[in-house]
């Protein structure tokens, strides 16, 4: 992100959403009634004109065709995770920790969530920012919820957490969207080993991630060019990526089990979004849920084998 300015990117992503709340109902992926509260007044009229019928088809195009792959892409790591984080609540999960919380509005509009400590972990610019307009939207923010700033390239998020009142005990869920892409490996690897190290077995961690293929030219995903310029001008390229065949060997040797790992361009297809004319993200980008050790576990949906993943 630039220096002294809240996250763009974290902007555009609130967009994304906001524009896929307009879709009828029985289409939507999500509804976030909270993404239009986070975005300055020339994104908000484009979600206006998108709630009438004939431009809602008409406002999708026009941001796919100034960068084809992001916003779907986007909108299917949020079904994905709003769907683990969802079966983790309802298991007992009580704490929700979101790194790199950007404008993300799960603590507000997930259901059960209520029931939980959510900690939402980010850096102060773009936190000051989004409690600013979550006051205007909400008047009072819910005691439910602890802010936790933290400048990751800076310092260690975990003495932060701890001193906000995070419970090692307690099972966890650890939301970390849209944010590996932009660190480094010291970075990722810093951070992982410290949820496996400090979180009640079981707990559980859902992130994104980009193939390293991308970023060392190992692999062609098509459409992906102007993906990577667009985030390149917003001033936050791509920076860090994982070979998906080597990721669960990679996670157990920093205490986690892999329990999934899939592109959203092949979890489109399952949402079935792929027949609505919508052009598919490129392949590069991926979800993944993984748990920490502490007993056997059984893959939920083992990766396949990755010996080329462009689609």
């Amino acid at each position: 992100m630039q220096v002294g300015k809240p996250s763009r990117t974290a902007e555009y992503m609130a967009l994304f959403r906001a524009v896929e709340s307009c879709r009828a109902e029985h289409l939507r992926l999500f509804t976030d009634p909270f993404a239009i509260g986070f975005l300055t007044s020339g994104l908000r009229a484009a979600v206006t004109a998108a709630r009438f019928p004939g431009l809602r088809s008409l406002v999708p195009r026009v941001i796919d065709h100034r960068a084809p792959g992001p916003r779907i892409s986007a909108l299917v790591r949020t079904r994905m995770i709003d769907d683990a984080l969802t079966d983790a609540l309802a298991e007992g999960t009580r704490q929700v920790v979101i790194l790199g919380a950007g404008y993300d509005s799960r603590a507000y509009r997930i259901k059960g969530i209520e029931h939980a400590h959510v900690f939402e972990v980010d850096h102060p610019t773009t936190q000051t920012a989004k409690r600013r307009r979550l006051g205007r939207m909400l008047g009072v923010l819910p005691s439910t919820v602890t802010f936790v700033a933290v400048d990751f390239m800076r310092a260690d998020f975990g003495p932060l957490l701890m001193a906000a009142e995070y419970d090692v005990s307690q099972r966890a869920f650890f939301i970390w969207e849209g944010v590996t892409n932009y660190l480094d490996d010291d970075a990722v690897d810093g951070t992982l080993r410290w949820i496996a190290e400090h979180s009640a077995p079981d707990s559980r961690i859902s992130f994104t991630y980009v193939d390293r293929g991308l970023l060392d030219g190992s692999k062609s995903f098509p459409g992906s060019e102007q993906w990577v310029a667009s985030v390149r001008k917003a001033g936050e390229p791509f920076t860090f990526g994982l070979e998906p065949a080597t990721l669960a060997p990679y996670l157990a040797e920093r205490g986690m089990h892999l329990l999934s790992d899939v592109s959203t361009a092949d979890a489109l297809t399952r949402y079935g979004r792929r027949a609505s004319g919508e052009l598919p993200p490129p392949g590069f980008y991926r979800v993944a849920l993984a748990e920490v050790a502490g007993r056997r576990v059984k893959m939920l949906c083992p990766p396949p084998a990755h010996t080329q993943t462009a689609t």
